[in-house]
């Protein structure tokens, strides 16, 4: 019934269609024909007013059921007037602050006009807190309006940092690209003309060729040590390599700084190092930007079939610390690529508590547990 990215907040609002529904049943004839038809229209509106593909269709609709709230408030019962609060939602849906002004002051009127027509009867009976509720009703919209320009600017901001990366993986790519090239490209083709060379010599000089076999062998091997190197340089990070940069940018930042357990974890593979290296880096990052703290520990703990990383810090907790969702989400979806996962205690500091499933080699059985 309506767009699934709402939720369930469309389907909450629609209990405020009771209130007018129990005044309907009071009426009688054709009176209550009406009165139910025109509520009926009024729920085929709030449906596509969250369906709607465009601004004409979506004030055409927002229109007639401003119309609708004003029948009911005038002809059956002023507290139908309470209706307005749909309206007052979809007006701060507009991004056009002319068309969104615009839009308030139709609705004022429109919510206006019924309480002029009745004022004897509102005054007469104390119902002066309806003027409350459409102060509220007209204030309202500008609430909404600034949320959904935040949601927006947050999407954008998003949609910007995606393509981001997206470039800095192109740029990688090329890089890695343009390296293969000016590296191997050169000596690849050295091996192709002396191997079509050896070829020829083979029936002539033989003794020339096996010089010739020879300079391809070390132009080979030349070559893997080009591969190597420019492999080298783009090699994962070891856990104790990163340790020695936090310990670094902690004491940089003024923290004191903690290591307990053995960092070398020399059984573990290099990509669950990498991947760990980097929820290291990151939880430091968070700790030395948001945190206040003036100690950080880690603690690196080895069991049969995991390892488990602990980073503390005394500081301001995790409540706080509104900017971590990021990062925090960042290293969620790190070690969702290896298993491991993360938890969280906010108390007099931080507690995050990284674990890690590891593949356990037994070297006397030779069988992987």
């Amino acid at each position: 019934m309506f767009p699934a990215k709402y939720g369930l907040f469309p389907y909450v609002f629609l209990i405020y269609l009771c209130m007018p529904a129990y005044y309907m049943a009071g009426t009688t004839g054709w009176r209550l024909i009406t009165g139910y038809g025109l509520l009926l229209l009024f729920l085929v509106t709030y449906r596509q007013l969250y369906n709607s593909p465009n601004n004409k269709t979506f004030t055409f609709w927002l229109i007639i059921q401003v119309g609708i709230i004003m029948i009911l408030a005038i002809f059956y019962n002023l507290f139908n007037i309470f209706l307005g609060f749909f309206p007052a939602n979809f007006i701060g849906w507009y991004a056009n602050k002319k068309i969104f002004n615009r839009a308030l002051i139709l609705f004022a009127i429109a919510i206006i006009s019924p309480i002029f027509i009745h004022s004897d009867h509102l005054f007469s009976e104390g119902n002066l807190t309806l003027l409350v509720f459409v102060a509220v009703m007209l204030i309202s919209p500008f609430g909404i309006r600034s949320m959904n320009s935040k949601m927006e600017l947050e999407k954008k901001l998003d949609e910007a940092n995606e393509q981001i990366k997206e470039l800095v993986k192109r740029d990688e790519r090329m890089r890695i690209a343009r390296d293969l090239h000016d590296t191997l490209g050169h000596t690849l083709s050295m091996i192709t003309l002396k191997s079509q060379l050896v070829g020829k010599l083979l029936s002539k000089d033989i003794e020339k060729a096996k010089i010739e076999t020879k300079e391809i062998e070390r132009t080979s091997r030349s070559a893997l040590r080009q591969v190597r190197e420019l492999v080298s340089d783009m090699r994962a990070v070891t856990v104790a390599e990163e340790l020695i940069e936090v310990e670094s940018i902690l004491q940089t930042a003024g923290i004191s700084f903690q290591l307990f357990g053995d960092p070398k974890l020399e059984e573990v593979p290099s990509l669950t190092q990498n991947i760990l290296s980097m929820c290291l880096r990151e939880a430091v990052t968070n700790i030395v930007k948001h945190s206040n703290a003036n100690n950080c520990s880690v603690h690196l703990i080895q069991e049969e079939g995991e390892i488990v990383l602990e980073v503390e810090d005394d500081g301001i907790g995790l409540v706080n610390q509104g900017k971590q969702g990021n990062g925090l989400k960042g290293i969620h979806e790190r070690l969702a690529l290896i298993d491991g996962s993360v938890t969280i205690h906010s108390r007099k500091g931080v507690q995050l508590v990284i674990t890690i499933p590891i593949i356990v080699k037994e070297a006397k059985a030779g069988v992987v547990s």
